[in-house]
């Protein structure tokens, strides 16, 4: 019998009128019970003032009562059933918020569950495993960190729900390391070491089953730190010290504010080669500042297309595969964090954002000149300076070693063969390695029509079994894969023998066929994108001249607008014809003043608006002839029995226009039809 027993026994004997009895009481239920009737949670009342037996019967057949383990059960009697267990089992009346607040060492840990608003949660009836991190453990932690917790409700909460377990996990229950996830939405691990248990492979449990009536304590002398209670710089482990290293180094991470919220983008320290180690630091840092963004982006977060800015003002773009998830040229790695600042995800690569187009990248590389003036010649040079997405297999001069210009003029010569050719190379859509599924050939539709067959193994990239010497070039607008040899869809046989003989002299990878008379289908150029350019050239009036001129009696209108513009004359007329009998009045006769005329000028500056109103009487006319004259003159007659109009119009340089006086012709009257 070991001493915490014969303590146990001593303290009984030594009272045995009393607390012998209870406790013997305690042991003992006024039912029978098998074993099997023992379910999970079960709280059996015992024989002593109807306390509670906390019984919990775990997956692999281990029964506890109290969290003492039944080591031999169903030990039948003609008056009930025995289950032997491995201790004394005592009364339980107190909860875990009961225990917390009257135990010494657990002050700190009052305090944060007070401060987190959990504490009356501890209180209430559950199910409930906390491992209760003493005063000492606290202690371990910087006092800013402490201090930082402290300030945080949000963080608070998620540090105490990182410490507690959905439900009673006895120390007899684990057998060993099994996950069990916190309320705090992270999983932990517990296991056992000998007579001792761990948590996350750690030593730490100072005092095990301490059961209280909603569940069990168990005293650790660490802090158990959740990711959501941590700032972003601390959710960065050992595989990404350099990059942690560098960051510090280059003052990086002294920049980035206290209450603002980042996204690392952190590469593994295999990323940090010598040949990256010895980049200018400058240049480096330029480098980092593409791995961390200006807001917190969780993995959940990212989605195809998604422009993602970093602390520099760069753009970053997010391309989502069926078994990957990528930024620009570099993808995830698993293990991806979410801190109370922010979040991490870990890269393979470092980040190269692109910056300039296809065509830009090409042209400055130097190396594909014969396939830029194809490019040209097939009129599809706007496809590599376009917006969009797109894969490029661009064929490098090395593709094109010993071909004379005689028989580029003859790829130039067939528009169809040469667009074929040329846009077999291209995919809709950005693909990069690490976006490939690894071992199988990956299937992409060329804008040719045919599929182009991309294999990634061994980090290697083939193209219909073509080595990819260098691949990954990140453009504006898609990205780019070198090849050194023309690719060319083995669906299609030749038609032309010359252009056969020059077609296998260039791609020896695969034999082309040829079918006499055969001929390239023109191509639809839907995905060229054109570019209208509109220019517009303003003029501007100096002088609008309007003549407006009502007739009364009963239906003449007659209307002269001039409009004075640059250059041209625009003469409208439009006839409204009424009943049979009309007056049709054709020059402006001179007669008894038996008219009003009315004239408004508007003056402005420096142009002016001329209104001429004339109301005249008596005649009746029925057709209406309206005129818009250009800037060089305008010209109105009315029927009338006097007047000659004076029109001046001034263009450009104010000079005076002077209308000529016509005479009137003699007078005429104008009999009425007869009916």
């Amino acid at each position: 019998m070991n001493p915490p027993a014969i303590e146990v026994r001593s303290a009984l004997v030594s009272n045995v009128n009393i607390e012998l009895y209870n406790a013997l009481h305690y042991h003992m239920a006024n039912k029978r019970l098998q074993t099997k009737d023992l379910k999970n949670g079960l709280v059996v009342d015992s024989m002593y003032n109807d306390l509670g037996l906390y019984i919990n019967h775990y997956s692999n057949g281990i029964v506890t009562v109290n969290c003492a383990r039944i080591i031999h059960g169903n030990q039948v009697a003609t008056n009930g059933v025995v289950h032997v267990i491995d201790r004394v089992i005592t009364a339980v009346s107190n909860t875990i918020q009961d225990v917390i607040e009257v135990d010494d060492d657990l002050t700190t840990l009052n305090d944060v569950a007070l401060a987190s608003g959990l504490l009356d949660k501890l209180g209430q009836p559950g199910q409930y495993t906390l491992f209760a991190p003493t005063n000492d453990a606290f202690a371990k932690l910087d006092s800013d960190v402490l201090q930082r917790l402290m300030g945080d409700k949000g963080v608070l909460q998620a540090l105490l729900n990182f410490h507690m377990l959905n439900s009673v996990q006895c120390s007899e229950g684990i057998m060993s390391g099994q996950t069990f996830e916190t309320l705090e939405g992270h999983n932990i691990e517990i296991g056992c070491d000998g007579e001792s248990l761990t948590v996350n492979g750690i030593k730490m449990v100072l005092k095990k089953d301490i059961v209280t009536t909603n569940g069990v304590i168990h005293l650790i002398d660490e802090v158990l730190m959740p990711d959501s209670a941590k700032q972003v710089m601390e959710l960065l482990t050992p595989s990404q010290s350099t990059f942690s290293d560098m960051v510090s180094e280059l003052g990086l991470s002294a920049a980035m504010e206290a209450k603002a919220e980042y996204t690392l983008l952190a590469p593994l320290n295999s990323v940090f080669t010598d040949e990256v180690m010895a980049i200018d630091q400058s240049f480096l840092k330029v480098i980092l500042e593409n791995h961390i963004l200006k807001e917190k982006i969780t993995l959940g977060q990212l989605y195809n297309g998604q422009r993602l800015e970093t602390i520099a003002g760069k753009f970053l773009r997010v391309f989502i595969y069926r078994t990957a998830v990528c930024i620009e040229n570099s993808c995830l790695v698993r293990g991806s964090k979410e801190g109370s600042n922010g979040a991490l995800h870990l890269m393979r690569t470092l980040m190269k954002p692109a910056e300039t187009t296809m065509f830009q990248i090409l042209t400055n590389n130097g190396g594909f000149k014969i396939f830029l003036s194809l490019m040209e010649t097939a009129g599809l040079t706007d496809l590599l300076k376009q917006e969009g997405e797109y894969t490029l297999f661009a064929p490098s001069d090395e593709a094109f070693a010993g071909v004379r210009d005689s028989d580029l003029a003859l790829l130039r010569g067939n528009m169809n063969a040469l667009r074929t050719i040329l846009l077999y190379h291209f995919s809709n859509g950005v693909f990069i390695g690490g976006g490939l599924e690894t071992g199988v050939t990956n299937l992409l539709k060329s804008l040719q029509g045919n599929n182009l067959r991309v294999l990634h193994a061994n980090n290697t990239i083939r193209v219909n079994t073509i080595e990819v010497p260098e691949h990954d070039i990140m453009a504006t607008n898609g990205v780019i894969h070198f090849v050194k040899t023309l690719l060319y869809p083995g669906e299609l046989p030749a038609g032309n023998s010359d252009l056969l003989g020059l077609l296998r002299r260039l791609i020896k990878y695969m034999e082309i066929k040829f079918v006499s008379g055969y001929s390239y289908k023109e191509i639809p150029l839907t995905f060229m994108k054109r570019t209208i350019i509109t220019r517009v050239i303003e003029s501007v009036p100096d002088v609008t001249h309007v003549t407006r001129v009502i007739e009364r009696e009963p239906t003449i209108t007659k209307v002269t607008r001039v409009i004075a513009g640059e250059p041209t004359i625009t003469k409208v007329t439009r006839v409204i014809e009424g009943e049979p009998n009309f007056t049709k009045v054709t020059r402006v006769i001179e007669g008894e003043p038996n008219f009003t005329k009315v004239t408004r000028v508007i003056e402005g500056e420096p142009k002016f608006t001329k209104v001429t109103r004339v109301i005249e009487g008596e005649p009746k006319v029925t057709k209406v002839t309206r005129v818009v004259s250009g800037p060089q003159y305008s010209a109105s007659n009315s029927g009338s029995s006097i007047g000659i109009a004076n029109i001046q119009q001034k263009v450009g340089n104010p000079r005076p226009v002077i209308s000529r006086r016509i005479p009137a012709g003699p007078r005429r009257s104008v009999r009425p039809k007869e009916q």
